[in-house]
């Protein structure tokens, strides 16, 4: 099932203000936004979170960035609720919700069955389905063809924000790429530390790189596992998924200093 978008939004600000889970903000959902150093002075909806024991990263920038996966869509139940970045979900509007994109770029979304297309643009976060990796507007999802059968299979791919260029034409703009960088995997986070050490042992021998690094999570030490060295987020997001295959854990992209 789907977090609803303006739970989501309820929940961001409380955990804001209290910092754990809370059963109450939302029909029964563990949800929390994980601060840290780095993430001071970001907006809730910029922060890591988590749904349900699973993380979701909210990329900074989204150049490059595609995407294929099941689409949905939400609609009368949401309109006239505040989405995640604080504006009113209107169902009628091309709009979407995406788990990681930043809030505010515009995407180009196609649908593989049929081959139609639309321009919406993320201001919510979700789905939160297995599979799913964009919930549509009513608007969007009726000229994709996506409201009869409910679902879709889709391919995303980000645009950026738009502006009017001196022609008064629409336009998409860019900024730098957020893909090429330096991350790695984490695989498990493990109160013992021989069990951590053990692990990243044989991560090192397949992936040629593994790391435990120490954490404290509620008054709790715990030893998580980095595993692997790639050189951009979709190298790095496709060895989650080979992981996640060979039973190595259903783990997250971590970005290296």
């Amino acid at each position: 099932m789907r977090i609803k978008s303006f739970y989501l939004k309820t929940v961001f600000i409380c955990l804001l203000l209290i910092l754990f889970p809370l059963s109450g903000c939302g029909p029964s959902y563990n949800t929390r936004v994980l601060d840290t150093p780095e993430t001071v002075g970001l907006k809730g909806h910029e922060k890591p979170y988590i749904v349900n024991g699973e993380r979701y990263d909210p990329l900074r920038d989204h150049s490059g960035f595609e995407q294929e996966g099941i689409a949905s869509w939400y609609g009368k139940d949401f309109h006239g609720k505040k989405t995640s970045n604080g504006e009113i979900y209107n169902m009628h509007a091309m709009t979407a919700a995406h788990k990681t994109l930043p809030l505010g770029v515009y995407v180009e979304v196609a649908n593989k069955n049929n081959g139609r297309r639309a321009v919406v643009r993320v201001n919510d976060r979700g789905p939160f389905v297995a599979g799913r990796i964009i919930d549509l507007s009513y608007a969007a999802a009726k000229d994709l063809g996506v409201v009869g059968p409910g679902t879709a299979p889709v391919r995303i791919a980000a645009l950026g924000y738009r502006a009017t260029d001196r022609a008064s034409d629409k336009v998409f703009t860019a900024p730098k790429s957020w893909d090429v960088g330096s991350y790695t995997v984490q695989l498990g986070a493990f109160a013992d530390s021989s069990n951590a050490y053990r692990f990243a042992d044989k991560m090192r021998k397949k992936t040629g790189f593994a790391t435990v690094t120490k954490g404290w999570v509620k008054g709790r030490m715990f030893h998580r596992v980095w595993a692997g060295k790639f050189t951009s987020l979709e190298q790095a997001e496709l060895a989650k998924i080979e992981f996640a295959a060979e039973g190595l854990g259903n783990g997250f992209v971590v970005a290296l200093e």
